[in-house]
């Protein structure tokens, strides 16, 4: 079945990134946007109260958070069917990413009101760009389960994937999702944990994932706030599994083509499975 036209400008559900930490990293379009919406559905109203007096953003607010925006949904809705403008932001970062607002999205792209997004900041993406780790291909999990049997079932399943691994994590659990990883991933895995991005205790700690948790375990300090973890992929190529003029070939070709493109063609040339060709590019870049 065909989905409906999308319906004028008029009645738009904007998703606006609002800012992780600083209240500096906000679009000039995004304030411009809330500004001039009828209406802010907010994750926390009093929490985005702060970012909008800071801009000098006086649009209404209405709550729209993990425990009624399935009763809310239906209100506005209606407010968009209307031909009024609605933004939704979360109390951090990109709606939706681990927040609310998926239910609100999914029911204006059945019913053809048109969504449109105000790109902006993402702790996901903040975490990333500093982990020094490989990002040409990653996967993001959201958070981690909150039992230590159950995390250790999901990180199990996801010790052999050969691209780099994201997760959200909380102060209450940082240290003992880290232990988890350690005993199931092992010590020398490389990983990346960013806390507090773009605030005032902002600090990224980069290494061995056993180096890692013991300066986390060591001090209480860094074991507050909101946590960004970044984890290698496993790594199953090393020279000694390449032949040198496997090695040789690859070389020659990344300096020209990107990573993927690379191991295919140093595959088909030299007879080498694609993937190890991939893995061992991976940690020459």
């Amino acid at each position: 079945m065909s989905k409906p036209e999308v319906s004028n400008a008029d009645g738009t559900l904007f998703v606006v990134s609002t800012p992780i930490g600083n209240l500096e990293d906000i679009s000039l379009r995004a304030i411009d946007v809330l500004k001039r919406v009828d209406h802010i559905a907010a994750e926390d109203t009093r929490h985005s109260r702060r970012l909008l007096q800071h801009h000098g953003i006086h649009t209404p607010m209405l709550a729209l958070h993990e425990h009624n925006e399935r009763q809310a949904l239906a209100g506005i809705l209606a407010m968009l069917t209307e031909g009024r403008s609605v933004a939704l932001i979360s109390d951090a970062g990109t709606p939706l990413i681990s927040d609310p607002g998926f239910p609100l999205v999914r029911a204006c792209r059945e019913q053809g009101i048109a969504v449109s997004p105000v790109p902006g900041p993402s702790a996901l993406i903040a975490a990333l760009s500093v982990s020094g780790l490989p990002v040409d291909a990653f996967c993001f999990h959201g958070f981690l389960p909150r039992t230590s049997g159950a995390r250790k079932t999901r990180l199990a399943a996801l010790k052999p994937a050969g691209i780099t691994q994201v997760f959200f994590e909380s102060s209450h659990r940082i240290l003992y999702a880290l232990q988890d990883m350690q005993e199931v991933l092992g010590s020398e895995r490389e990983v990346c944990v960013a806390r507090e991005l773009t605030k005032q205790y902002e600090e990224v700690l980069q290494g061995k994932l056993g180096e890692v948790l013991a300066t986390v375990a060591g001090d209480p300090r860094h074991q507050r706030g909101e946590f960004v973890i970044v984890v290698a992929p496993a790594s199953t190529a090393t020279t000694e599994v390449l032949t040198p003029e496997a090695q040789r070939i690859l070389g020659l070709l990344l300096e020209e083509l990107p990573v993927k493109q690379a191991a295919a063609l140093t595959a088909k040339i030299t007879g080498e499975k694609k993937n190890r060709l991939y893995q061992f590019a991976l940690g020459k870049s």
